[in-house]
């Protein structure tokens, strides 16, 4: 082997072990510290902490705790508050905590989605989405359906506490405060251990379940479905939660409460204010319909009553076919009446949405609209006559960073996740009224420990209303919302929010936009004739190729010249050895006579590069391209072309560095074959183009080219399989275009004029021209 090569590579390695011991002995890793692994389905527990500026806590009001006296619309309002507190030392309401259903699981509904409000700060626990299009990637358990379970009060047992229509569970008549108590013979003795049992099950699997209805014993039979994509769920340190209780999960979506009361004045560090206990006390459900929820909660210390109301938008009968109808949404209101005597000066606090998807945490990357990397989650704001203004986690984990935006109309704000995206829609009469004092994001929960699962912080917004005065028994400060929740499709998404501020710039490609629309639109044109994106990709490979096919032509056409030069320019490396000026000049005039362009092979590249861009940026953003798989559902690799093609789970054989997915060596907990030959194809095509090395230096550059395919196999590990899908097509393509091309000629066949013999007739020629100049 050439020695500096060796020297070149022991160099290369000795950099990138280097930088890998100094990054961790700066950034030591926390053994505690959460893995970048596809969330699992277990039950986050954890001790609640302090709370911190620009971050929701989790109110620890027990639900079981109860007040002296039950409140009452005719709470009398001289009644001294108590002192500012946490919400966790305000007592709950006797009304028990309730769960209740919104909407169906049933795609053939007139509902996109099922959710699940809790009566426990009348809060929305989860959106799941109906349709089959949008399924959970991670979770490939069987789906019965979420029963919000708890430990059933005497021993043994999992108490059902809603099911939802469409469901599983529902089709197989589970009823709220059944008792489940064993699943296929199997006995289940808690909540989690009915969690634990369905996840060893199977979708379209058939399951016993013997439950206890009212003392008396039943066996009911479900079939299980696949988990559907919830866009808003419980979780606790990036992890799902499917069993709730009150200390172990981060705030649940869209609470509220009383920011200011006369003086008195919530601050960011607080939880409410004395006398008030809207976050963490059951609510009164005073409406439960399967299309609108309606809660009460009244305070007898501050003659006050807030009612919050959620309205499931409904999708008429005749357009049920149409997957862009905008029915993924719910009409959401605020109001506070002034139930006392005396007026008050009033402003509330309403939180965003928690628990937005972040699957494939290990690979999926977004596209930031600022020079800092994007988080699996992003803050999204857009204020009346302004731009778009993105915050990531990366700045809201900062113990430093402030950002609030004061007294400004607001068209929307939303937490932006990958392929789905929760937003806060103003419904106002007039586009230019101005609701909040203040507008803020703010990080939900602790920021991870390891600097690499910062992405994966979980992140909402907060909103101070202005304050209002209002008179006993007077109008009450009334607000009214559309909280979208559903999928980034750019039809759907435009027909939300002012017509010159829609949802629709949630959709972002960055500086290739102009690239990837178009591809999209092709790709989504050609997926309409074959049904399967797989094959539209491999249609687009074709038509790109046919487009470029004269300079891919041209670019092997000049590879093959270069083959042709190679005798005459060893020749001359020979000859001008010691002479690398005279050498470059022998070697341009050699180039000029045969017509050949050294940078000609470079322009096919330059062409490329956008598409290439714009086909990666198209597949990070669709979501057509989400779940779309290779071949079919009923085959597991490859069945979502936005991501690796995941062909075996090699974390129990490989490293943990390796395994969990961060860092330069960070792989991933999955072997990808289609990456693997991707640079295969990647390595023989190099060979086929690349002519035999003339000197020395030559040869060096070569085997650096072909070592350095390793180092972008491994960057090339995780990408998307569509992506890969595109490259090996165009790979076979080129290979292709290049064994159609006539053979090179063999060097030493006389076919190209030796560089003196073209010396001296250009010599000649020039003697001519001379002679006749002087005559």
């Amino acid at each position: 082997m050439d020695k500096r090569f060796t020297i070149f590579m022991v160099v290369a390695v000795a950099i990138v072990i280097v930088n890998q011991l100094v990054v961790s002995w700066l950034f030591p890793p926390d053994p505690a510290a959460k893995k970048i692994l596809p969330p699992p389905a277990k039950v986050a527990k954890a001790e609640p902490g302090a709370a911190k500026p620009d971050e929701i806590k989790p109110a620890d009001a027990k639900p079981d705790e109860t007040q002296a006296e039950p409140p009452t619309a005719d709470a009398p309002a001289d009644k001294k508050p108590e002192a500012d507190q946490p919400a966790d030392a305000v007592a709950a309401s006797a009304a028990p905590q309730k769960w209740i259903s919104l909407g169906s699981a049933d795609a053939d509904s007139p509902y996109r989605m099922l959710v699940t409000l809790n009566s426990r700060g009348a809060a929305v626990e989860r959106i799941e989405l109906s349709s089959p299009r949008y399924r959970d990637l991670e979770n490939r358990s069987g789906y019965l359906g979420h029963l919000a379970p708890g430990d059933a009060p005497e021993k043994g047992g999992a108490l059902v506490r809603v099911v939802g229509p469409g469901t599983p569970a529902a089709a197989a008549g589970l009823q709220v405060d059944d008792v489940i108590t064993a699943l296929d013979k199997q006995k289940v003795s808690s909540a989690v251990a009915l969690i634990d049992a369905l996840e060893q099950t199977e979708p379209g699997q058939s399951i016993q379940l013997t439950v206890k209805r009212e003392g008396e014993p039943k066996e009911l039979t479900a079939k299980l479905d696949r988990e559907p994509l919830s866009v808003i769920r419980p979780e606790f340190d990036s992890q799902r939660v499917d069993v709730l209780r009150p200390d172990n999960h981060d705030p649940l979506s869209f609470l509220m409460t009383i920011q200011q009361y006369d003086e008195r004045t919530l601050d960011d560090g607080d939880q409410e204010l004395g006398g008030v206990n809207l976050r963490g006390a059951p609510w009164e459900i005073i409406e439960s319909t399967q299309n609108v929820a309606s809660f009460r909660r009244t305070l007898p210390a501050l003659g006050l009553q807030v009612v919050k109301t959620y309205r499931l938008e409904k999708v008429p009968q005749d357009q049920l076919a149409d997957t862009d109808f905008p029915a993924y949404s719910l009409a959401f209101e605020v109001a506070i009446s002034n139930v006392g005597d005396k007026a008050h000066q009033v402003a509330y606090r309403l939180d965003g949405p928690t628990g937005l998807p972040i699957e494939g945490a290990w690979y999926a990357n977004k596209v930031s609209r600022t020079w800092g990397s994007a988080g699996l989650r992003d803050i999204v704001v857009r204020f009346e006559g302004g731009s778009i203004d993105q915050i990531g986690p990366a700045q809201l984990a900062d113990p430093d960073y402030k950002k609030n935006w004061a007294n400004a109309s607001l068209d929307y704000i939303a937490v932006d996740a990958q392929y789905s995206a929760a937003a806060l829609l103003p419904v106002k009469y007039t586009i230019t009224d101005i609701w909040f004092a203040n507008v803020k994001p703010t990080r939900v929960g602790a920021v991870p420990a390891d600097k690499n699962n910062v992405k994966l912080l979980d992140v909402s917004f907060r909103l101070d209303s202005i304050i209002a005065e209002l008179q006993p028994g007077g109008k009450p400060l009334k607000h009214r919302f559309q909280i979208f929740a559903g999928p980034k499709k750019p039809n759907l998404l435009a027909q939300y929010g002012p017509p010159n501020a829609t949802l629709n710039d949630l959709i972002y490609y960055g500086w290739f936009g102009v690239v990837a629309r178009p591809m999209l639109a092709i790709l989504h044109a050609f997926h309409l004739l074959v049904g399967n994106y797989g094959i539209a990709i491999i249609m687009l490979t074709v038509l790109v190729r046919g487009c470029m096919f004269p300079l891919s032509r041209k670019q092997a056409l000049s590879a093959q010249k270069m083959q042709e030069l190679q005798p005459e320019i060893k020749r001359l490396n020979e000859k001008y050895k010691s002479e690398p000026e005279k050498k470059t000049k022998a070697q341009q005039e050699l180039f000029r006579q045969h017509n050949y362009n050294p940078l000609g092979g470079c322009l096919l590249a330059f062409v490329q590069l956008p598409i290439f861009v714009g086909l990666y940026r198209s597949l990070m953003v669709d979501v057509e391209l989400r779940q779309a798989p290779l071949f079919g559902d009923s085959i597991r690799w490859a069945s979502n072309l936005a991501a690796p093609d995941m062909f075996w789970n090699w974390s129990a054989v490989v490293p943990d560095f390796i395994s969990h997915g961060t860092g330069f060596f960070g792989l991933g907990p999955y072997l990808n074959i289609l990456p693997l030959l991707t640079i295969a194809l990647f390595i023989w095509q190099q060979k086929m183009f690349m002519p035999p090395p003339a000197d020395e230096q030559a040869a060096l550059q070569q085997k650096m080219m072909q070592y350095m395919m390793i180092f972008m196999g491994i960057m090339f590990f995780k990408v998307a399989s569509g992506l890969c899908v595109y490259f090996i097509a165009s790979s076979i393509w080129g290979i292709a275009e290049r064994k159609l091309l006539p053979k090179a000629n063999p060097a030493g066949t006389g076919a190209l004029p030796s560089t003196s013999a073209a010396s001296s007739t250009n010599g000649a020629a020039a003697s001519k021209k001379r002679q006749k100049g002087r005559k």
